[in-house]
């Protein structure tokens, strides 16, 4: 009933149009009547009667009901999907909205292909329940009450005989469906499966091609592929099963209204005129029947999508804990207060951490992967909320804050740059969207890509592809600077935001990420110890534990993991500056 409550809700906005489409949904069902009335009139009547004007008449007249039915039709179908297609259209926009806010969490744990699957065929479902449901309900309802009134007027006890096979009818139906609703939501399983797995194959095509393992890829994207033909078989035998048997089931009747019709008119209980016009009644009362047995499969299908919708629309918020608070006015004070952190189903990422940093200092985090770095970051601009101890911003729980707020407050420069499909400036202006012309270009001069920008036929009006495919990791990487130039936050973090680059793109970023962190708080995740060394404090995390911190000089002093992890770096600097030893630092500790 709840659910019905919520679809129902979705009509309101439409409230005229759908008013219109049940007027026209009756007119529809009561012209369908005309048809055998008119028909007993001619055969008891006007032709025996030789009455020609009222046959002539009575076929006009047919026609025209006829030629009104189909403009009643044609609203019918074009402006109940014009209602369906909007109602669809409100759900997938209140289905975005939701899955905005739900938290990094929930993004842990489902797969954007079948997300995607939920936004597109649930909702095709849907739009289809919300159109043809009502209506085909309503004209089926009507039609099945009104031509059995006009059977019972006609012999009242060959009405009865046909009424009580009705049951037999729906007892069969209602047997097959469960069977076919399982099927329905278990293919609605496999298809988010097949997308996501297709979502997965195309995003990495280019990996895919790298490493030659076409057919691996294949042999994956086949197993989820068979898995919705196995499904999807299940689900067409259990209509197969539901249909045949009601089909049969309508077939009974007629040679039960054939048999004892025939019956009746051999000892004169009914006259051929009366038996005749029986006949058509009767195939007008199963013809409603049956379009509410097919409109079953429809119904399965509708509700089984907006059940699955209504499941994401229930999931809890990120904001459920937002504070009220606005962050405004930053000096860039960052504290955490014995702060532990996991997941929910893992140990401690990070157990008891306390550190404070200064407002304008830059801060470096280094260690094994795995340790705990990344997880400091997500944890400031609360993309996860602590497991216990508390996070300060100038001095203020962070909690008490807006997301919105908050987040305003902090860049992130990461390794995996993420770029919209678009053009250069798009993306860039992504970081403020009411940045003038002028500041487009300071900030894109400032992360050193303003000269390739100029190089371009296009200029800042280059498309640059899907997720930027069209730029090198490290264009891409300074569009992500210039992007953060322009939001002009008080923190900033950067995570890894210079591995796995040549050392002449390290360098131009590298100026770029000096330039950006002047005058604001940075917090440094970082492989290349050489891109450190001027940090205000260098903090090796590793097992969720801070195991060393000081200057980098402090730090060579100590002779500790910190020294080690510089002395074997820099060991091979001939040949490579970015050798990570999670192996070596776990074993110190």
């Amino acid at each position: 009933m709840n659910l019905l409550k919520r679809f129902i809700k979705y009509y309101k906005p439409h409230k005229k149009i759908f008013i219109l489409d049940m007027i026209a949904s009756f007119l529809v069902a009561v012209i369908g009547m005309g048809y055998p009335i008119i028909t007993r009139y001619m055969l008891n009547d006007f032709i025996p009667n030789k009455k020609l004007v009222l046959v002539i008449t009575s076929g006009v007249s047919l026609l025209a009901i006829y030629l009104i039915r189909m403009f009643l039709r044609f609203f019918i179908q074009y402006y109940g999907h014009i209602m369906g297609v909007r109602m669809q259209a409100k759900m997938r926009s209140d289905l975005f909205i939701k899955l905005e806010k739900l938290p990094y969490t929930y993004y842990d744990e489902n797969e954007t292909g079948k997300l995607m699957s939920r936004m597109t065929n649930d909702l095709l479902e849907i739009s289809e329940l919300a159109h043809h449901g009502p209506e085909n309900i309503f004209i089926a309802g009507f039609t099945l009450l009104s031509s059995f009134i006009y059977l019972m007027l006609i012999n009242w006890i060959l009405a009865l005989i046909i009424f009580l096979c009705v049951p037999i009818l729906f007892f069969v139906t209602s047997h097959f469906r469960k069977e076919m609703r399982k099927a329905q939501l278990a293919s609605k399983v496999a298809i988010a499966e097949v997308n996501s797995s297709l979502e997965s194959s195309l995003s990495g095509i280019r990996v895919t091609k790298a490493f030659t393992n076409l057919e691996k890829e294949k042999e994956k994207f086949e197993v989820s592929n068979n898995k919705y033909v196995k499904a999807r078989s299940s689900a067409f035998k259990a209509m197969g099963k539901f249909f045949a048997s009601s089909q049969f089931i309508t077939d009974v009747f007629n040679i039960i209204v054939l048999l004892a019709g025939g019956i009746f008119l051999y000892n004169d209980l009914i006259d051929i005129a009366d038996y005749s016009t029986f006949i058509i009644s009767v195939n007008m009362f199963i013809s409603p029947i049956n379009q509410l047995i097919n409109f079953v499969e429809q119904f399965q299908n509708g509700t089984t999508g907006f059940k699955r919708f209504c499941e994401i629309m229930d999931e809890e918020e990120e904001t459920i804990h937002e504070g009220n608070e606005i962050l405004k006015d930053v000096k860039g004070e960052i504290a955490f207060k014995n702060v532990s952190f996991h997941y929910k189903t893992s140990k401690n990422i990070l157990n008891d951490v306390s550190f404070d940093i200064k407002a304008g200092e830059k801060v470096a985090l280094v260690g094994p992967s795995g340790g705990g770095k990344t997880t400091i970051c997500h944890l400031i601009p609360r993309f996860y909320d602590v497991s216990s101890g508390e996070i300060l911003i100038d001095k203020q729980n962070i909690a008490d804050f807006t997301l919105e707020s908050l987040r305003r407050n902090i860049g992130i420069v990461q390794q995996d740059v993420f770029l919209f499909g678009g053009t250069i400036k798009e993306n860039i202006m992504y970081g403020n969207p009411k940045a003038s012309e002028t500041e487009l270009i300071e900030a894109s001069k400032k992360a050193n890509i303003y000269d390739y920008i100029m190089s371009l036929p296009n200029g800042f009006d280059t498309d640059i592809g899907e997720r930027g495919v069209k730029l090198s990791g490290g264009q891409k990487q300074r569009l992500s600077i210039a992007r953060i130039f322009l939001k002009n936050p008080s923190i900033i973090i950067l995570d890894e935001a210079t591995s796995a680059l040549d050392n002449t793109t390290e360098m131009l970023i590298q100026e770029a990420l000096d330039e950006l962190c002047k005058g604001r708080t940075s917090i440094v995740v970082a492989h290349r110890l050489s891109t450190i060394k001027n940090a205000s404090e260098i903090m090796v995390i590793s097992n969720g534990d801070i195991i060393e911190r000081g200057t980098h000089e402090e730090l060579l002093l100590k002779n500790g993991a910190y020294k080690t992890l510089y002395e074997l770096q820099f060991r091979k600097s001939n040949s490579t500056d970015e050798i990570i030893l999670n192996h070596d630092l776990k074993m110190m500790n």
